[in-house]
């Protein structure tokens, strides 16, 4: 069966979004890339200063409440009808909850044809790409690097400690159907 959704999943500066940017180079057709930031960025301010919401702690310790998750529940199904509406999708997601999460997505999915992909990188060198973001908590990468894919199973996996996004990427773009 031809692959319809791409999900990506690793901690925070693992690089996902840079394998996404090389995949919708590399990828012989369009494919829309959708990202857990861009759901955080879309929901109101409000949703930060919840506990019901998203929380991002000085630590890097991140918390999700019951209103994220309702979001989050509307947001899976929306890029799974995109998907089933004729488009090609990635997704760049973080899975906190591990095997949970990946669950949420099996339901949301359902019987289109994904490609499960596990983004590792040592979480020194995440923690690195973190500090010069400057857009993260700092701790935030390290305490998702492992969390991110406990219980989680995968097709193929990538690891961006020392491999180009380009390069993982292409690795991915093999294993697209």
């Amino acid at each position: 069966m031809t692959t319809q959704v791409i999900i990506l999943n690793g901690g925070s500066s693992s690089g996902k979004s840079g394998i996404v940017r090389c995949l919708q180079a590399v990828l012989p057709h369009p494919w829309l890339a959708f990202g857990i930031d861009s759901l955080i960025d879309a929901m109101p301010p409000s949703m930060q200063t919840s506990p019901d919401g998203i929380g991002f702690e000085a630590d890097g310790a991140v918390t999700i409440g019951a209103d994220f998750r309702a979001l989050e529940a509307a947001w899976m199904e929306g890029v799974a009808a995109t998907a089933r509406a004729g488009a090609r999708v990635i997704v760049d997601d973080v899975f906190l909850g591990g095997a949970a999460s990946q669950q949420r997505w099996r339901e949301a999915v359902g019987d289109l044809s994904v490609l499960w992909v596990g983004v590792r990188c040592e979480s020194t060198v995440a923690a690195a790409r973190e500090a010069a973001r400057g857009d993260r908590a700092r701790g935030m990468a390290a305490s998702q690097a492992d969390l991110a894919h406990e219980g989680v199973v995968y097709d193929m996996e990538v690891d961006t400690t020392h491999t180009e996004s380009l390069t993982c990427a292409h690795a991915i773009a093999a294993h697209v159907l």
